[in-house]
Order: C-alpha cells, then sequence, then structure tokens
C-alpha cells in the first residue's frame, strides 16, 4: 500500500511507518470508535442514569454524572472518537446542558448510517439526508417550543429543577434552583445573559440545603492589617488596579548619601509619598480599598490609622465583579480619586466560611453580579453539586435570552421521529432512507431513558408513540413511575435551545465523520511539528506525508484502549 508500480520502478508515495486504512474499513474503524465513546456516557442519562468514577495516574478521582466531564477526563486517542467529544464541549459551551444527549444521538446516527452503508448507499446521499433531517427537526421543535417570560420565576425553577436531575445536586434541587433562577435574573441586562457575573464559591462542611446566594462578591482575601476594622456598614467602596506603594524608576538609579541625615530625608520623603496618596483616599470619602497590586507596610500602618478596610492583590475578574455590583469605577492613578469614583455597598465584612477567611461586599443597591455559596458534606460530593450548578446556569440563562422551553422526559424526541418519517415520505429517491434512519436514531434517547430507569424500552416506546399519535404531544415518560405523563404538568422542561443544539452539532459530527473513507496514520510526525525546523515546513522534503498523519498518530492504540 506504500508503493505504487511505474514501469519497473516503484514508486514509493507513503513512508514505510505509515500506515493506511481505506474506504469500508476505514468507515467502519471511525464508527466503531464514535460508538465506543456514546456507549461510554449512554448510562448516564436521564433521572435514573448511573454516576462514573474516572481515576488520574496520580490517584486524583473525580466522580461525576455529567457526560462532558466524563469525556474531558477519559484518555481518548482516536480522532474520530475525539471528533464526538467536541460535540459534547460545543455543546456545553453554547447551553451548559444536554451534552450526554448530543453524544448519543451522534452515536445512534452513526450506528444508522453503518447498516445503510452495508446495504451500498453512498455516503454523501447519507450526509445530505441527515442534513435535510436536521432542518426539519429544528422546524418541528420550533412548533412544539413553548413561550416563557422573564418574569416565570416559576417555569425557571422547573428548568432549572430538570437541569439538576439526576446529579448529585438532586436531592436540594428545590433550594438550589430557586437560588440559581435569582442569581440569573440579578445579572441579566435586557434579556442578555453573563454567567461569568454569577461567581460559583464551594465550601465543604454543612449540607447541600445551606447553600446561599449572595447578593454581591466574596473575595477570598482578609483585610491586610489586624487594625483594621473587620467590618464597615455603608462604606463608600474604592477599586484600584494600582499599587500603594513608592512608585519606582523605570531606569536603574544609584542614590548616593554623604549624610545620615540625607537618609533620614530620603526615608521621610517616602513616607510623605505614602501619607499623601492614604489621604487622597481619605478625602474621596473611601471606607473601604481594594487594591488589585500591593500595599506598601507603611500604607498599611496609614489605613488601619483611619478606620479603612484594605485588601490587596484581588483578582482582576473580582475587580470587574465589584464594579458592576458597587458601582465603582476602577482608578489607576490615587490621585485623581474622587467621590465620583467610589461604589456604594451596604455591609462589606470578614466573615468565616468553612475555615477560611473571606471578605463579603454585600447589600448591594443594584446587584449586577452575585456569588452563589455551595455547600457540601465531602469534597466529591461539592464538585458535583458545582457542576450540577453550573448546568443549570446555563440552561436558565438560555431560557431567559430565547424564551422558549421544551417538555422533557423525551416527548420532544418522539414528537421528532413521527414528524421525521411523515417528512421523509414527502421526499423521493434515497435520501428518504437516511431521513428515516435519523428518525430511528432520534428514538435513541426516550429508549435510553427507559433503559436506565429499568423499564422496558419497547413497552415505553409504543406508549410514548401511541400518546403522540393521539396529539399530546408533551407526554413524556416518567422514570419514578414509568408512566407516561404530561411533562408540562409534572414540572419536567428544557431549554429549546438545548435540543436544537445538540441535534445541530450530532448530525454535523456524524456527517463529517461518515464522509470520511481514508484513514493514513504516520510513524512519527516528520513534517510541521516545529515552526523553527525549515526542512520540514510543508513544502519541504518531510512535509506532505508527516503533515497528514502527523494528528492521527498511536490512532490503533486509542482504538484499541477504548474498546
Amino acid at each position: 500500500m506504500s508503493q505504487r508500480q511505474m514501469g519497473n520502478q516503484p514508486m514509493l508515495v507513503l513512508s514505510e511507518e505509515s500506515s493506511r486504512t481505506s474506504g469500508k474499513d476505514a468507515q467502519s474503524m471511525n464508527i466503531t470508535a464514535a460508538q465506543a465513546v456514546a456507549e461510554a456516557v449512554r448510562t448516564t442519562l436521564g433521572p435514573k442514569g448511573m454516576d462514573k468514577m474516572l481515576v488520574d495516574d496520580a490517584g486524583g478521582v473525580v466522580v461525576t454524572n455529567d457526560g462532558v466531564t466524563i469525556l474531558d477526563e477519559m484518555d481518548i486517542e482516536h480522532p474520530a472518537a475525539n471528533m464526538i467529544v467536541e460535540v459534547a464541549q460545543t455543546q456545553e459551551d453554547e447551553v451548559g446542558d444536554g451534552t450526554t444527549t448530543a453524544v448519543v444521538i451522534a452515536g445512534e446516527l452513526l450506528s444508522k448510517a453503518e447498516d445503510l452503508l452495508d446495504q451500498d448507499i453512498h455516503a454523501t446521499i447519507l450526509a445530505q439526508g441527515y442534513r435535510q433531517a436536521a432542518e426539519k427537526a429544528k422546524e418541528i421543535l420550533e412548533e412544539q417550543a413553548i413561550e416563557v417570560t422573564p418574569e416565570d420565576t416559576e417555569q425557571l425553577e422547573k428548568v432549572a429543577a430538570t437541569a439538576m436531575t439526576g446529579k448529585g445536586a438532586e436531592s436540594s434541587k428545590d433550594v438550589l434552583s430557586e437560588l440559581v433562577v435569582k442569581a440569573v435574573q440579578s445579572v441579566a441586562d435586557d434579556g442578555v445573559v453573563d454567567t461569568d457575573n454569577i461567581q460559583v464559591e464551594t465550601v465543604v462542611g454543612g449540607s447541600t440545603d445551606e447553600s446561599e446566594l449572595v447578593e454581591g462578591v466574596i473575595i477570598d482575601k482578609e483585610r491586610v492589617h489586624d487594625n483594621m476594622p473587620y467590618a464597615v456598614e455603608d462604606a463608600d467602596v474604592a477599586l484600584l488596579d494600582t499599587a500603594i506603594e513608592v512608585p519606582e524608576t523605570e531606569l536603574d538609579t544609584e542614590v548616593n548619601v554623604t549624610d545620615p541625615d540625607q537618609l533620614q530625608q530620603f526615608l521621610d520623603q517616602e513616607e510623605a509619598q505614602l501619607k499623601e496618596m492614604v489621604e487622597n483616599l481619605t478625602e474621596a470619602g473611601a471606607d473601604v480599598v481594594i487594591a488589585q497590586k500591593g500595599i506598601d507596610d507603611m500604607a498599611q500602618h496609614y489605613l488601619a490609622q483611619e478606620g479603612i478596610l484594605a485588601v490587596r492583590r484581588a483578582k482582576k475578574s473580582d475587580i470587574k465583579a465589584l464594579s458592576r455590583s458597587t458601582g465603582a469605577r476602577v482608578v489607576s492613578n490615587i490621585d485623581d480619586v474622587t467621590e465620583d469614583d467610589l461604589g456604594f455597598a451596604g455591609s462589606v465584612a470578614q466573615k468565616d466560611v468553612g475555615g477560611d477567611e473571606r471578605i463579603f461586599v454585600e447589600d448591594v443597591e443594584d446587584a449586577r453580579a452575585v456569588t452563589l455559596i455551595l455547600r457540601g458534606g465531602t469534597e466529591h460530593v461539592v464538585d458535583e453539586v458545582e457542576r450540577a450548578i453550573d448546568d443549570s446556569l446555563g440552561v436558565v440563562a438560555a431560557t431567559l435570552e430565547d424564551g422558549k422551553v421544551l417538555p422533557g422526559g423525551g416527548a420532544p424526541e418522539t414528537e421528532l421521529a413521527l414528524g421525521l418519517r411523515d417528512h421523509a415520505d414527502s421526499v423521493g429517491g434515497r435520501e428518504q432512507l437516511a431521513i428515516e434512519a435519523f428518525a430511528d436514531a432520534i428514538d435513541v434517547v426516550p429508549r435510553t431513558l427507559a433503559e436506565n430507569a429499568g423499564l422496558d424500552p419497547i413497552d415505553s416506546l409504543v406508549d410514548l408513540r401511541s400518546k403522540h399519535d393521539g396529539g399530546d404531544t408533551s407526554a413524556g415518560l416518567d422514570a419514578y413511575t414509568g408512566d407516561v405523563v404530561d411533562m408540562n404538568e409534572d414540572g419536567v422542561v428544557e431549554p429549546l435551545r438545548v435540543k436544537t443544539q445538540a441535534v445541530e452539532s450530532a448530525t454535523e459530527a456524524a456527517v463529517m465523520i461518515l464522509r470520511i473513507d481514508d484513514v493514513i496514520a504516520a510513524g512519527d510526525l516528520k513534517g510541521g511539528g516545529s515552526d523553527d525546523d525549515e526542512d520540514d515546513a510543508p513544502g519541504g522534503p518531510g512535509g506532505a506525508p508527516g503533515g497528514m498523519g502527523g494528528g492521527m498518530g498511536g490512532m490503533g492504540g486509542g482504538m484499541g484502549g477504548m474498546m
């Protein structure tokens, strides 16, 4: 395979160490690898999904039900398998939830495609059919969507609770969903939500029910001097991104002192400069000073004398959050500080949280940056609660922005499958088979929900279809009772974006993998590895073969390890 006969001379195309898989073998290998990834997370789907324990080389342990966390932590080498991991990462970035659903759908689309490839239907026909089906799927989902207003707190709490169900936070989902909705509503700006304005702090100790929302910011720092007040009420807050220190010259300088008095003058001058800085802050009316950089020991003493609570080396993200919540402007030159630059907080206090001292900035007039304090019995519990909260924040934010939700429990997927089968009848040619295969693949979601809940998947699917055939579009599977019930009444709802993004990402990944018919893996990466190695530049002698196979090195090993 690595050479071609040309007259009597063999012409080498690939190096001896390279391996190449072509045609159906390549398709089959890629599909199998992708299915292995989907199968790894499939049992975590739904409220009765199981957790995975991931252990690294150093003995670190992660216990989670979150699809994207599992796939990120797994050591996957196969390039086609990594494409499926990217589906989960895209879903996480765009919505925050539905990662397992997206991966399971992608795996099932490829599984159904393999059956059609065996019947000699060309991969490009399948790709075309899948794309048509995905477009139609988005239309069907849009029709099924229910409008939600940003003020509909009850519906938003249902969305938040649905995202937490089946994860570590489930036992306290009533308390946590209320906190999540409050947090997202606080930071929403004209219908746009930036979840970076919601800090999440974790504390080991206590129960998850004791988690709380602080309408303000918590800084993981302490006051810089023991003589400073522990708490300041009705505080005027100054934010600095400069140091309260004697400025140093940019050039290397040397000072020759011939008299001890001169040295004392030099020190007095430094002290006077620091005192002037503190006086500027005091005159502006600052009660609390939070600096992104250092504060000189002498300046700390003067600040304490003035009764000002000061914090140094705060994170840039904390300064940004404080600016949003208190209304303070970040000042770069202390000489320019005025009363207008100060922000307001009803309370700034140093409190003990789980054995650590932190600064709480609370009771702000318009809390546009908030902090969630999550508690849990052990570190693993807290970490899993944090992952569940991240998902929940993402879906509530998506719901606020889009204003549309769908019933859960496999209801939208059942409706999709029925709608796509009807649509397939109106499509001519071989694409019809691809659209039918897409409809069958979508059924994997309700089927997996039933399997993970210990129910008979065939009975559950038949019950679901009969309800949907009768026009009950919100009928879904109750994983606890095994009955098919109205999901809207049951309070199981999720954002429209979760489903549309899952279908889009899964379809694109499946189509990309289906269109690959040749996989070339080089033994060594010969080209494109180093910028300063001119011989191996893309046009150089080693460029082509190495560049082609570099990203796929160790493919056999990666796949063997996964299977």
